[in-house]
């Protein structure tokens, strides 16, 4: 009675099946079903695959495998050693999470699902099950849950937390399409990856929320923030904080001067200020009045930051250099 070599009753979790015996005679019969596939691998490399049908092996039906038998001494033995992976060509689900951090190094928790399917069964197992010796259907299953944590990872981490929760969905989709184009190279297709969830610090949490109910823009949020962080630190320090508080608190409370921005002048000392600004940097008095951009204020490039501040600035705006 001919060896029949069968995949006989497979869950449909079950991804990768490999036949128990390597031992193959010639004139074994192969049945394969439905959405499957039967790959020959031997010695690290693939030689056929069988796809659904009932096959008679011989040298005609094997002839990459053969070729190789041939030049090894009595090839024509029965049996031979080869090995034979059973692959599903089902789709498949699994789920994925984890902890990474965004370009502001804010913490970041996610977790969701992921299909894929097998479309190059050789290359899967070249790649995966062969390259990597996984031979059961949780060792693969494992390994590219983790690989795809691993991509979600690296590429959460080039998004801001504010595009992460405010675009999720447009997140989801570019991140799906980065790692469907890395999951190719081992045969597989990504046919839907979605986020279920994402969470991050308090602290963090408490920003968004504030940046959805004013609009105010996220570098401003972080940026007052750091001003309030300078001003708690200058004030441990009374000695220093007239000397240091005059460098360093100018550039932080007013943002760059765009080209072309509209200017104030100051009521008290007359120095021209960037519209919006709250005070003046020349002399400290609270700012008013209509913008000054047509009144030929002229301008000097300050020689520590090189940045255009206006031609009496005592302190540059930018980088709080104090001119001569």
């Amino acid at each position: 009675m001919p060896q029949v070599i069968e995949w006989v009753n497979p869950s449909g979790e079950d991804v990768v099946w490999r036949y128990p015996m390597e031992d193959i005679t010639w004139g074994a019969q192969l049945i394969v079903h439905e959405m499957e596939a039967a790959v020959f691998f031997r010695d690290g490399k693939v030689y056929e695959v069988f796809g659904p049908g009932r096959h008679t092996l011989t040298t005609q039906n094997l002839p990459l495998l053969t070729g190789v038998l041939s030049r090894i001494a009595g090839f024509d033995r029965n049996p031979f050693k080869c090995m034979v992976i059973y692959v599903s060509m089902k789709r498949f689900a699994g789920k994925f999470g984890g902890r990474t951090q965004t370009v502001e190094i804010a913490p970041l928790m996610f977790h969701g699902s992921y299909w894929f399917q097998i479309k190059d069964p050789s290359l899967f197992v070249m790649e995966v099950v062969g390259r990597q010796s996984l031979f059961t259907t949780t060792d693969v299953n494992e390994y590219i849950r983790g690989y795809i944590n691993e991509a979600a990872l690296k590429q959460l981490s080039t998004y801001s937390i504010f595009n992460v929760f405010t675009n999720l969905p447009i997140v989801s989709s570019e991140v799906k399409v980065r790692i469907a184009e890395e999951l190719t190279r081992f045969g597989m297709e990504l046919t839907d990856l979605r986020f279920e969830g994402v969470d991050t610090a308090p602290e963090w949490r408490d920003r968004i929320f504030y940046i959805r109910g004013t609009g105010v823009a996220p570098s401003e949020v972080l940026r007052m923030e750091t001003v309030k962080e300078a001003a708690k630190e200058l004030g441990k320090s009374p000695g220093a904080a007239v000397g240091a508080g005059v460098v360093l608190v100018p550039p932080l409370l007013y943002p760059p001067p765009q080209a072309g921005q509209p200017m104030v002048p100051c009521p008290k000392c007359g120095a021209s200020m960037p519209q919006g600004s709250k005070f003046c940097s020349n002399c400290g008095s609270p700012l008013t009045g209509q913008p000054a951009a047509s009144q030929g204020i002229t301008t000097k490039n300050c020689p520590n930051c090189n940045k255009a501040v206006p031609a009496e600035s005592k302190f540059c705006l930018h980088c709080g250099f104090k001119f001569p």
